[in-house]
């Protein structure tokens, strides 16, 4: 009995990797990015934080061309969350190296991490569409 309850237990834990692997067929992965105050951030006005926000806007320009990066954009609101990104890439580390290279976050003045997330197809643009994945 205890053997049985084992197995259904590991069966269970293995099913749920499978389908974290590959999502069902009417979802696809995107990555979720979510730009925080980074340990060099502060409000004050001065030419280089003008040239890294620069950087960072045609970063993030770059990646969208590329077919890298979704959509992103700045919260209004006086948080250490300063904006979200999402990228359709193939890996979470692709997604992440990317979002490293923004000039702001090299500077120090954000900081960033990624998250896989599920969307159903259809919902946003996708830029891999018709490509291996």
């Amino acid at each position: 009995m205890i053997r049985r309850a084992i197995g259904l237990v590991a069966l269970v834990a293995l099913s749920s990797l499978a389908i974290a692997d590959a999502p069902p067929p009417n979802m696809t992965t995107y990555y979720f990015g979510v730009l925080v105050r980074g340990p060099k951030w502060s409000p004050e006005e001065t030419p280089e934080r003008a040239t890294i926000q620069e950087g960072h806007l045609a970063h993030l320009q770059a990646m969208w061309k590329a077919g890298k990066l979704v959509l992103a954009g700045p919260l209004m609101d006086d948080t250490e969350w300063r904006g979200v990104l999402i990228y359709r890439t193939k890996t979470l580390e692709e997604a992440q190296t990317l979002a490293n290279e923004d000039p702001a976050v090299k500077a120090g003045r954000l900081a960033v991490t990624m998250h896989p997330w599920l969307v159903q197809r259809g919902i946003l643009p996708d830029p891999l569409e018709g490509k291996a994945k």
